[in-house]
């Protein structure tokens, strides 16, 4: 059986993999996506991560593939319909990178709340600006509001708990009265609440009709001045023009985004020069540690669906 790769995998999974099956791995494979359909003419897996688009033209290059492995939990780059169709079976990585992501929240909300960004270049310029970074918060005693309460927010929900912060929710598939929220020391909430009443807003829901452009103009308008919003969950989600405009006119505290609606990010984007802003390249749930869980769960699963279906 034959497997291919198109994006960065942890050596040792691959290596486990290649015991057992025809592998062609290829971390810059999505960059070349003309080279795909001759290596898929006889694949019986592809395992990406959120860049390779898996949608009806990759999926007739590969007449035989059966499974599709994904280096991740995020599925909008997957045509999971189309998949279904053919009998294609999807495997995320579910819950492998959770703590790398609820960590990343934690570190950008206590560096936006104590002003961290464009302190260094300052510094550096040899301006000495003690005023204004005084002005720093600690995280102790904030409030955090989670959109989205599946297995990342409910992580975050602790370690946000532990070092001392009230946590307000809202999922609209959780009901209230779910044990979850009680579990995690949350506090479930209406949308709109979550949004007024948080100091620091984090997002973890999928990208779909209904929540495209969710945090607009308007909605960033209802939330606190000083408030820091973070998003690791899709781009889209922010409409990242009214956020460029709530920083630069003192309307919101700070955000950090890791995801956005074009990736990379393009030249002009408005968020360019925003204030207390911090900018990543989708990398809030890849560490040296979630890259082994995420792809040894992967291997192991790929593995396993393979044999299944031998």
């Amino acid at each position: 059986m034959r497997i291919v790769i198109t994006e960065f995998m942890d050596e040792a999974a691959v290596a486990a993999l290649a015991a057992r099956f025809d592998v062609h791995y290829d971390a810059a494979l999505v960059d070349r996506p003309d080279d795909l359909p001759p290596l898929l003419a006889g694949a019986d897996a592809i395992i990406v991560r959120n860049r390779t688009q898996v949608n009806d033209a990759l999926l007739a290059a590969g007449p035989q593939l059966r499974v599709v492995g994904r280096l991740g939990v995020g599925l909008d780059n997957i045509d999971q319909k189309a998949c279904a169709a053919r009998g294609v079976e999807v495997i995320p990585a579910t819950g492998a990178n959770a703590q790398a992501v609820a960590e990343y929240v934690i570190a950008t909300a206590m560096a936006l709340l104590r002003l961290v960004p464009g302190a260094t270049a300052a510094v550096e310029a040899g301006l000495w600006p003690r005023g204004p970074l005084s002005n720093g918060r600690e995280i102790a005693g904030k409030t955090l509001g989670l959109v989205g309460f599946g297995g990342i927010g409910r992580l975050t929900a602790r370690l946000a708990r532990a070092l001392g912060m009230e946590v307000l929710g809202f999922d609209a598939h959780v009901a209230s009265g779910d044990a979850a929220w009680r579990d995690a020391g949350v506090d479930p909430q209406p949308f709109a609440d979550v949004i007024a009443r948080a100091d620091v807003i984090s997002l973890h829901i999928p990208l779909t009709a209904a929540t495209r452009d969710l945090i607009d103009g308007a909605r960033l308008a209802t939330m606190k001045r000083d408030a820091i919003l973070i998003n690791t969950s899709r781009g889209g989600i922010v409409d990242e023009p009214a956020l460029a405009d709530a920083l630069r006119e003192g309307r919101l505290g700070g955000a950090a985004l890791d995801v956005f609606a074009t990736e990379p990010l393009p030249s002009g984007s408005p968020l360019a020069g925003c204030p207390n802003l911090i900018l990543t390249p989708h990398v809030a749930g890849v560490t040296r540690e979630s890259n082994a869980r995420v792809s040894a769960l992967i291997a192991d699963r790929v593995t396993a669906a393979l044999q299944k279906r031998a």
